[in-house]
């Protein structure tokens, strides 16, 4: 049975009901696939991070050197072959491929996009990575050779991000031209995007849809409504109390993944979260199994350390527990740094994803046992994000995923040096952190790499550049006659877009 809409859910999502007759008739055509997004994209810049709905629209229209495969590992997309060329140096060769504009991809675009996500004004998610390239090389149209200043064993998976796509050097920044298998065909902004099939894709037979319609849905119970009623052929974020039932619905298949998490952010510019005492105090504070309960609705688990999953190499048992809850040692330390008699600040979240506002809730009620006066502030998501990009917060409530499943990957959540970004605490530097990321990104060895991020991860809980709070399961959910669509594992799941080239419905 759909969930029962609240006067309030139904008016939240009533902006998307003239157009559920639009997605319902598209939805039973051939070809054509619905898809419930749970936000309109704060914004499509190629290699800014605007969140996983950005995220999925940019892998509709773009592509990147690589990228990964079903199960998780790296494949090739505009690059069909790369190498390590020395300890500091990168081979790709590219393959023919065509701009939606019908030119070559080139090695001159790709020298071209990394210019443009490295200059100095530059907002672009990888500025700091590319910045550390020193010289691009192109012997020819379809050989680059990207040289480091130093040794970058992760730099594979940073041509795999959906944050890296490369569009040709013809493009209006504001107007990109991708690669990928759709081409934008119409948009409506707040309420839907189109896309239509590309059809000189480099990958034979693929895309198999003519068309994806990206109807917004901001409203989760909605979201889970027009799945159910067939207006919708899928969705993501599926909200976690609904899981339940849509996995007994014969119609419709869910697909969940561990490794998404909740976290806390800080601003460290000012006082009080400039001490990582009080940072530390906040972290000992919350009661990770209530946000499980209360956001997840059990479907994860606590999270109390640097979101490394057990299931991986790098991960340290004896810190597991390293953030445990322990509200008498809060007090001492919050004592410790000045504040014996508490403290009032504001918590920024959003109420557009019903985990955000939950787990704000919790870690507020949490905070005021310890003396902490959060004033929640729960504005629309793009609204959050802009905040978030400025520092406009004391506490953040942060949701997301590893940038891919290599301890690296956690480089953009606690890397102070990075220019500021919604995902990780602004103005929060801890220097050894720093140098020892940069050490494992230049280590090649895994007995080496692994001494490494076991450092970082014992840092980690006495400085809190951030304080995990929850893993929790993410979910796509589909109706049955969709083929094709695999959430991918663990960090890489707001990477699923990469599918929707094989995907097909009706």
């Amino acid at each position: 049975m759909p969930p029962t809409l609240s006067r309030r859910s139904f008016v939240a999502g009533s902006a998307a009901l003239p157009f559920l007759c639009i997605a319902s008739a598209a939805a039973r055509t051939p070809g054509i696939l619905v898809f419930g997004l749970s936000s309109y994209p704060p914004s499509l810049a190629p290699w800014a991070n605007a969140g996983t709905a950005a995220g999925t629209v940019k892998l509709m229209i773009h592509r990147g050197l690589l990228s990964y495969d079903a199960n998780g590992a790296l494949r090739g997309e505009l690059a069909e072959q790369w190498m390590q060329d020395g300890p500091a140096a990168w081979i790709f060769k590219l393959r023919e491929a065509l701009f939606h504009n019908g030119d070559k991809v080139e090695s001159a675009d790709v020298k071209w996009n990394i210019e443009q996500i490295s200059a100095e004004k530059s907002t672009a998610y990888f500025r700091a990575e590319m910045q550390g390239i020193e010289r691009i090389e192109t012997a020819d149209a379809r050989t680059v050779r990207i040289v480091m200043k130093e040794p970058a064993a992760s730099l594979p998976q940073w041509f795999a991000s959906y944050h890296l796509p490369i569009v040709s050097r013809k493009s209006q920044l504001s107007e990109p031209i991708g690669a990928g298998p759709f081409v934008m065909k119409a948009q409506e902004r707040g309420v839907f995007l189109e896309v239509e099939a590309f059809p000189k894709y480099y990958k034979p037979g693929l895309p198999k849809l003519k068309a994806i319609r990206a109807v917004v849905y901001a409203d989760e119970n909605l979201r889970v409504a027009a799945l159910q009623a067939g207006d919708v052929d899928l969705i993501e974020y599926v909200p976690w109390q609904s899981m339940d039932a849509i996995s007994r619905d014969r119609k419709l298949a869910l697909d969940t993944t561990d490794g998404p998490f909740m976290y806390l952010l800080f601003n460290g510019t000012k006082p009080p979260f400039n001490d990582a005492r009080v940072r530390q105090a906040v972290a000992h504070a919350i009661r990770r199994d209530d946000i499980v309960k209360a956001a997840f609705f059990g479907r994860g688990s606590p999270l109390a350390h640097l979101p490394i999953t057990e299931k991986s190499e790098f991960f340290n048992p004896e810190l597991k527990d390293g953030w445990n809850y322990d509200p008498a040692l809060a007090r001492k330390l919050m004592a410790d740094a000045g504040y014996p008699n508490g403290l009032s600040c504001s918590l920024l979240s959003t109420a557009q994803y019903g985990m955000h506002k939950d787990t704000a809730e919790v870690v507020q009620q949490n905070l005021a046992a310890i003396g902490i006066r959060a004033e929640l502030n729960l504005p629309d998501w793009a609204t959050r994000v802009t905040l978030g990009n400025r520092g406009q917060y004391d506490m953040a409530v942060g949701g997301t995923a590893a940038d891919n499943n290599d301890p690296d990957g956690l480089a953009n959540l606690i890397d102070g040096s990075l220019s500021p970004s919604y995902i990780r605490s602004f103005g929060v530097r801890v220097l050894r952190i720093e140098e020892l990321l940069k050490a494992g990104r230049a280590e090649f060895d895994p007995a080496r790499r692994k001494a490494i991020y076991k450092e970082i991860e014992a840092l980690a809980i006495t400085q809190a550049p951030i304080a995990g709070l929850a893993w929790r399961s993410q979910g796509y959910a589909m109706a049955k006659d969709v083929t094709g669509f695999k959430n991918l594992p663990g960090a890489l799941t707001f990477s699923s877009g990469i599918t929707l080239e094989q995907t097909n419905a009706g």
